[in-house]
């Protein structure tokens, strides 16, 4: 399960959390510190913190080098999505790069990553951690 998979972090920010919550949740329920973030604001259940922000501009500030332009990235040891749509492959894992932390995620099914990766099988998903991010060897 995605939430166990995930649990071996203490801190972590979903992209795009949108309306499907239940892993933010469940890993807030298992002790890990999760901050959601998303360029619309939504609700997120209790333990979770919200962050509007957008990780396509994101990414063009870090790319610069800008180390403030962390925000909501600062300090976690993993950025993970969920369904994440094949265009915010590349600038996902810049922001997560650039802040030090593993990326994990997963796609809308039918899209094959943009950018290397290990896979893992999860029994309800296939778990695509990028290899060329800090750390990505260690788990």
């Amino acid at each position: 399960m995605i939430v166990a998979r995930l649990s071996e972090y203490d801190r972590v920010v979903e992209v795009g959390i949108g309306r499907q919550s239940a892993v933010a949740s469940g890993l807030a329920d298992h002790g890990v510190d999760v901050v959601a973030v998303d360029v619309y604001d939504v609700p997120v259940p209790e333990g979770v913190v919200f962050v509007r922000d957008d990780v396509v501009a994101r990414a063009d500030v870090a790319t610069r080098g800008d180390d403030a332009s962390l925000g909501p990235y600062e300090s976690v040891e993993a950025v993970y999505a969920l369904n994440l749509p094949v265009e915010l492959h590349r600038p996902t894992a810049r922001v997560a790069h650039r802040a030090g932390a593993d990326f994990l995620f997963t796609t809308l099914g039918y899209d094959e990553p943009s950018i290397p990766v290990r896979r893992e099988s999860l029994a309800e998903d296939t778990l695509f951690v990028a290899t060329d991010a800090p750390g990505s060897r260690r788990r």
